[in-house]
């Protein structure tokens, strides 16, 4: 029987779905993207929300100025859609070269959503010029009424809303964002290769029978919600089949701790000071090291049609542990996996796309 590997070298990999903040809180979370990822496709969700190429533009540059020195990392960044995006808008977005797509909140689905979209007919000037101008529409793809059981708000919203839409308009390229559900993932399966999907590294390695282990643990707590083990082993079985419609999206969202720790805690898994390591954790356990860097390095930038990066990362067998907590802001957040001693190490961080 052959020993395991103790170095794997790839391609420098992008996030496909990650959540910066603003301000101090940015400068505290940014480092831990940029020591392994080259690009990341940066959410709109501030207060008040990025709905316009100009707002865009100036969190790009905010994002840019914040990044710590000697290392190199570009901000793909997005547009927030609401009800009254325009047509002309996704001109300007189509146009700048830098807004990488236009992101679907449904109203009240999660984190800063209270701006989003409350019906998707009245977007559909919106979707027509995105489909025309060749513009990636991302998706958080849940279903928000009272009448829908959490656990089934993703399948529903697929049902109702996502399945018309790209039967609508079959020239859109769609990103279904974290996907959780085996209903998800035959639902991109069953697309023709104008849809997509990310995946997180907290649905990967667990069912939501995580967040109740030993007592509640809010730091597991995300919107999607973590749903049944069968749909955890679907998520896994997409991700390492090399199939190219499916890739990385921590969606990392920091949240400073009391935010989590309290009565209503808000949604968002902080999973960017070991997000790389974490993949290789549930690629190893599933045999599949090897279809790491095609999932990683390879399927995102080839969807939305960017180069594929030049630069190279080495994971090492090197066992750490994850600090209990990290400094955010003025106060300190949570990373998942706190605590815990993990096998793989980035070694080559920063280093040129």
């Amino acid at each position: 029987m052959s020993s395991p590997v103790s170095t794997l070298t790839i391609t420098r990999p992008d996030d496909w779905h990650l959540h910066l903040r603003d301000g101090a809180e940015l400068a505290s979370v940014l480092g831990y993207t940029a020591r392994a990822f080259a690009r990341a496709i940066v959410m709109p969700n501030l207060r008040p929300p990025v709905t316009t190429v100009k707002q865009a533009a100036r969190y790009r540059d905010r994002i840019r100025a914040a990044l710590p020195a000697g290392m190199s990392f570009e901000p793909l960044m997005t547009l927030y859609l609401t009800d009254t995006t325009s047509p002309a808008e996704i001109d300007r977005a189509a146009a700048s070269g830098f807004v990488a797509g236009v992101k679907l909140y449904p109203a009240g689905a999660t984190t800063h959503s209270d701006a989003g979209v409350t019906s998707l007919a009245r977007c559909a000037a919106a979707f027509e010029r995105m489909e025309e101008r060749d513009v990636v529409l991302q998706v958080h793809g849940e279903a928000t009424g009272d009448d829908v059981d959490p656990y089934d708000r993703e399948s529903v919203f697929i049902e109702r809303e996502l399945a018309p839409l790209v039967a609508r308009h079959p020239g859109l390229r769609v990103v279904l964002e974290h996907v959780t559900t085996r209903a998800g993932v035959e639902f991109v399966r069953a697309g023709a290769g104008k849809v997509a999907a990310t995946i997180t590294p907290q649905h990967l390695l667990y069912n939501r029978g995580a967040m109740f282990r030993g007592g509640l643990r809010p730091h597991l707590y995300c919107l999607p919600i973590l749903k049944r083990e069968r749909d955890r082993e679907a998520l896994v079985a997409a991700a390492i089949a090399g199939d190219p419609r499916f890739f990385l999206g921590t969606d990392s969202a920091p949240h400073e701790r009391y935010a989590k720790e309290t009565a209503c805690g808000c949604a968002g898994v902080f999973s960017a000071p070991a997000a790389l390591e974490l993949y290789a954790r549930a690629f190893e356990e599933a045999g599949r090291l090897d279809r790491l860097e095609s999932f990683s390095s390879f399927n995102g930038a080839d969807f939305y049609r960017l180069p594929r990066n030049q630069g190279r990362v080495t994971l090492e067998r090197r066992a750490w542990t994850v600090p209990e907590s990290l400094p955010f802001g003025a106060g300190e957040i949570v990373p998942m996996c706190a605590g815990e001693t993990l096998a793989w190490q980035l070694r080559d961080a920063g280093g040129a796309p």
